[in-house]
């Protein structure tokens, strides 16, 4: 039995061992990578144009994370994302994650999550990139999640 019990324990280690490691995002515009890291300005236009929140990118070990929030103020209403950035181009980058939406008149005012790819683009001359995939999947509404140039 113990033995048994040992090599199950090393096939597990092994096993471990060997799983890979996550990818690192894809860098096709370095200019672009740097413009993304550090902390920017966050908005959904159901919450408000004056009172942004904020998203920050941070590199672990090569992979690009995104985080931020924007909550409405005296209200439950806020949107959240969370994941990974899984390549960055020169006016885009691709997504990976949680996209959390939560306004008081779509969608009964219930959170509506997003989970999976979005890409997000800066078009014209705009000082942002915009979530293309804008159809809010709860609700007849289109979300506007916009993350701002620093």
């Amino acid at each position: 039995m113990r033995e048994k019990l040992l090599v199950a324990a090393v096939l597990i280690f092994l096993a471990f061992c060997a799983a890979p490691a996550q990818d690192k995002t894809v860098i096709n515009s370095a200019r672009s990578r740097q413009m993304l890291l550090g902390r920017h300005k966050l908005s959904l236009q159901w919450i408000s144009w004056d009172y942004f929140g904020s998203a920050t990118v941070v590199d672990k070990k090569g992979v690009l994370r995104l985080n931020g929030r924007q909550s409405g103020r005296g209200s439950t209403d806020f949107v959240s994302i969370d994941g990974t950035i899984t390549s960055v181009d020169e006016k885009e980058f691709t997504f990976n994650g949680k996209i959390i939406t939560q306004i008081s008149h779509i969608n009964g005012g219930k959170p509506c999550t997003r989970d999976g790819e979005f890409i997000f683009k800066i078009t014209g001359k705009r000082k942002y990139w915009r979530m293309q995939q804008f159809d809010n999947p709860c609700d007849e509404a289109a979300d506007y999640v916009d993350i701002y140039l620093r």
